[in-house]
């Protein structure tokens, strides 16, 4: 077949379709095309290629290390003739679906409350969000864009700092009532500590005390998944939680939560990003927007506030 025979551009958007949809018969929908046609042109892109790009079962289809990069390539080309089509017009507008990946915390605390504005500013977007604390694969998810939070693993993914947060060691009133307050960290083995019931890169909760750095295990009689189940279940009573301020921040204020061994704080922080798949090359229009309205207006940067502070009890 003579170069000048091949669509490229047409074989790239079918297989993207493949990978984002999970099959042949959804990217033939999405494509208004048939499913043996679709697979056949998937065949026919492979055996030109001479690489396995996806491996087949009855059930499921999953993508080879070769498939792997062709998508994520195919995938920025796709987005640079879109763009450049866009740009030949008379302006370049955020259309379209985004799927965005997103903690519970971040989305309640952060996202939420910016919805109506970046909603109002780009019309033609659409946004499909999924909450989970836990790591997922973007390409694998066919996720656009996600928020993650702590230090990032060495990756193909790309990201933009949406600023971090200092963490706080809080409980409720009602607990510290009924518990009595820690005021060292030895003091905090005999509370119920509510921890993540996932792996996290750092598990223990850090003090200063006495010139050095001392952690602290967290155990307890719950262990939850995400951090605003976690919040709940501090403004409940049911225990000590070691969170991020920014989610905490009005809780403290008003005194729904109390900091605890600030004096021991050794005031790390968590940093977030806002992450996506790619080879640093062009964006659809619509991711890009979501990323920069995040970098601009999504941080979780607070400045250290002054709390109400424990009550000895």
């Amino acid at each position: 077949m003579a170069r000048s025979d091949i669509n490229r551009s047409g074989e790239m958007e079918v297989f993207v379709a493949v990978v984002e949809t999970g099959g042949f018969s959804a990217a033939a929908r999405r494509l208004s095309m048939t499913p043996s046609a679709v697979s056949k042109l998937v065949t026919r892109l492979e055996k030109r290629l001479d690489a396995r790009l996806v491996s087949r079962s009855t059930r499921t289809l999953r993508l080879t290390p070769e498939g792997r990069d062709f998508f994520e390539r195919a995938t920025a080309i796709l987005a640079s003739i879109e763009d450049a089509e866009r740009a030949a017009g008379a302006a370049v507008k955020a259309v379209g679906r985004i799927r965005l990946n997103t903690s519970s915390v971040y989305c309640t605390h952060v996202l939420n409350p910016l919805l109506p504005e970046f909603l109002a500013l780009y019309p033609g977007v659409t946004l499909d969000i999924a909450q989970t604390d836990q790591v997922i694969d973007l390409l694998a998810d066919h996720t656009d864009v996600a928020v993650r939070a702590g230090p990032l693993k060495s990756s193909s993914l790309i990201a933009r700092t949406l600023g971090e947060t200092r963490m706080v060691v809080a409980a409720s009133p009602a607990y510290l009532q009924r518990c009595g307050t820690p005021h060292t960290p030895q003091d905090l083995s005999r509370h119920n500590l509510i921890s993540f019931s996932y792996s996290r890169s750092i598990r223990e909760w850090p003090f200063r005390q006495g010139g050095e750095v001392l952690s602290v295990v967290p155990s307890g009689a719950v262990q939850v998944n995400d951090g605003e189940g976690m919040r709940q279940l501090a403004l409940a009573g049911v225990g000590i939680v070691r969170m991020g301020e920014f989610a905490l921040a009005s809780d403290l204020a008003a005194g729904r939560l109390v900091p605890l061994l600030e004096d021991m704080n050794p005031h790390d922080r968590e940093p977030f990003y806002a992450v996506y798949v790619g080879q640093g090359g062009p964006l659809p229009s619509r991711v890009r927007a979501l990323l920069d309205f995040l970098a601009e207006r999504g941080r979780v940067d607070r400045e250290g506030k002054s709390y109400p502070p424990a009550t000895t009890v």
